[in-house]
């Protein structure tokens, strides 16, 4: 019994750095190892390790099921988004340059959209998988 209370009063003090951690991640991804790929894994298994120790029927309360699945799409959408914007500013597909007034913040503002996509889709597909086979162990 105590041992559990170990668990659930150390997860609630660290899944704040987690988070944090996450959106370092997505930050640092212009200039270092990092991205949105990395960031929607480590922000997933925040919900996951969540899951684990409270149960899946309370990490639910906080990431519902629907809002899961909508992030899938969501991210898609932001991504491609940023690809149509890069069109209608003039430019090719995926291509920054009307983002800013000058290349490199373009450059910058470009890629921080294409990973925020990337962290979305990915923590929900991440999110969306634990849940279906947290359902299925039933």
């Amino acid at each position: 019994m105590k041992f559990d209370v170990i668990l659930r009063v150390g997860t609630k003090l660290i899944l704040p750095f987690v988070l944090l951690f996450a959106l370092y991640v997505q930050m640092h991804g212009d200039y270092g190892p990092g991205g949105g790929f990395q960031a929607g894994v480590i922000a997933a298994g925040m919900i996951i390790l969540y899951a684990i120790i409270f149960g899946v029927r309370r990490a639910k309360e906080i990431a519902p099921q629907r809002v899961v699945e909508i992030m899938i799409p969501l991210g898609v959408l932001i991504y491609a988004s940023t690809g149509a914007m890069s069109m209608i500013l003039g430019n090719n597909f995926l291509d920054y340059s009307g983002f800013a007034h000058d290349h490199l913040h373009a450059h910058e503002w470009g890629i921080f959209a294409v990973e925020l996509g990337v962290l979305v889709s990915v923590a929900g597909t991440m999110t969306a998988m634990f849940y279906a086979f947290a359902e299925r162990g039933r």
